[in-house]
Order: C-alpha cells, then sequence, then structure tokens
C-alpha cells in the first residue's frame, strides 16, 4: 500500500509541476515584418522545462510559492500554513527536507531541490513499535515526530555540537516547562527534558549545523507547533 501511495503522490506532484510550468514559463513573441505579432507559448523541451522552474530563496513570494509549500506539506514537513510567502518557517522547512535529501543545505529551491521535491526520499521511523514517538536522527540535524510506524512531521533542528554531544539513546519525556527556562548556558523554550537537563527546546538561534550545547534546538515557532503534540512520557529516541 505504501509503494502505490508513493507513486499516487509522485503522479500528482508531477501534474503541479506541469501546471506550475504553465503559469512560469514565458511567453515566446514571434516577431514579424509588420513587428510584433501575439504571444504564444511554443512546446518546450523537457530540460528547458525543468530549468525555466523559479529559484525560490528567503524573501520570494507568489504562486511558485504556494507550489513548494503544498508539496512539502504532503511530504509531513513542518510547513506553517500555506501563504506564498518564503520566511523564515518555509526556510526551515527547506533546510529539513534538504538534510533529509542529503544534498547541499543552502535554503535556496533550485535545480536539485526541485528535482528531489518530484522524486523525494521519504524517511521512515527507526522504532517502527510505538504508537507515538520523537525521533531525533543526530546525522541529519532533524526531528521526526512518528504515529503507528509512519513519520508525520519533520522538523528542521540544531543538536548538540562535537564538543557538547547529544546523548544517543532510548528516552522518554520526563518534564516540561510551559515557558522560557534561563539555563546556566542560556535561555530555553518550552524544553521538554529527557536525560537529565538535555531537552528538545525552542530557541532563537537554529543553525544548519550542530550547534548547542547538547540539548536539541528547533526554532521558536517550531516549538509552539510541536507543544500540544508532545507529552510527558512520550518516548524520545536519539540516534546517528
Amino acid at each position: 500500500m505504501r509503494a502505490i501511495h508513493t507513486r499516487l503522490l509522485r503522479r500528482l506532484w508531477l501534474a503541479v509541476l506541469t501546471a506550475l510550468l504553465a503559469v512560469v514559463l514565458p511567453s515566446v513573441v514571434t516577431i514579424g515584418a509588420e513587428g510584433p505579432a501575439s504571444a504564444a507559448i511554443e512546446p518546450q523541451p523537457a530540460s528547458v522545462a525543468h530549468a525555466a522552474l523559479p529559484i525560490l530563496r528567503l524573501g520570494s513570494h507568489g504562486a511558485a510559492v504556494v507550489t513548494l509549500q503544498q508539496r512539502l506539506t504532503a511530504l509531513h514537513y513542518d510547513v506553517a500554513g500555506v501563504d506564498g510567502v518564503f520566511g523564515e518557517n518555509t526556510l526551515h522547512v527547506v533546510y529539513a527536507f534538504q538534510k533529509v535529501q542529503k544534498i547541499d543545505v543552502d535554503g535556496v529551491v533550485g535545480p536539485v531541490t526541485w528535482a528531489r521535491l518530484a522524486s523525494p526520499t521519504v524517511p521512515a521511523p527507526r522504532h517502527a513499535s510505538s504508537s507515538a514517538a520523537v525521533e531525533i536522527d543526530l546525522s541529519l540535524r532533524v526531528v521526526y515526530l512518528t504515529r503507528n510506524g509512519a513519520v508525520t512531521l519533520v522538523v528542521d533542528a540544531s543538536p548538540g555540537k562535537p564538543s557538547t554531544p547529544t546523548p544517543p539513546g532510548s528516552f522518554t519525556i520526563s518534564r516540561r516547562i510551559d515557558g522560557w527556562r534561563q539555563s546556566d548556558l542560556g535561555p530555553l523554550w518550552r524544553p521538554n527534558y529527557f536525560y537529565g537537563g538535555y531537552a528538545l527546546h525552542g530557541s532563537t538561534s537554529v543553525p544548519t549545523y550542530a550547534a548547542s550545547h547538547g540539548c536539541v534546538r528547533v526554532s521558536i515557532a517550531a516549538m509552539n507547533r510541536l507543544w500540544p503534540v508532545l507529552f510527558i512520557g512520550e518516548r524520545l529516541y536519539v540516534y546517528r
């Protein structure tokens, strides 16, 4: 069933790309002896059509961004909403997608990222036995929410740097604070503690690389979306 669903999703996405091309491809104007003729769209080779997909980055907006956000939502990435604006939320979603696809993590949706959106690697949970769990992939630097053997949400994250690594293992969320906590190493927004002082928490700084003192950082906005679905006693797995 999962293979059938994947094929159907891919066909749907290719149809969406075709519709997008109809919007973003420029019209070709033919010039004759009497001057410009009416604009007409000529058939484009596949290579030309692919190259004509817009390059999107922070600050972009419009129909192509809507298509991007809809596609990432369908793939279960943490899109805050489909609004056609490539803001900070969409930037972190693109980072997470590029990490999972193992391509350059630059936050720019160019030809390589568009191609992977059309035919992506779909992550699967490493621990499929839990009805609901959190998985933290230290190598990819992302957080997965899982339910009944499937990844339901992918979130961009920054775990512990090499000098202060996040401990791998099987844990449970044991304590939560609904607000800011000022730790010795800095402020934590809505921390979810899973091992001593180690927590999954919101932060104003979530770089694309591993940068924390051992906790797992997500953006403030992402933690606000995660907070209602996380709970004390929930399984949390950390691995490479």
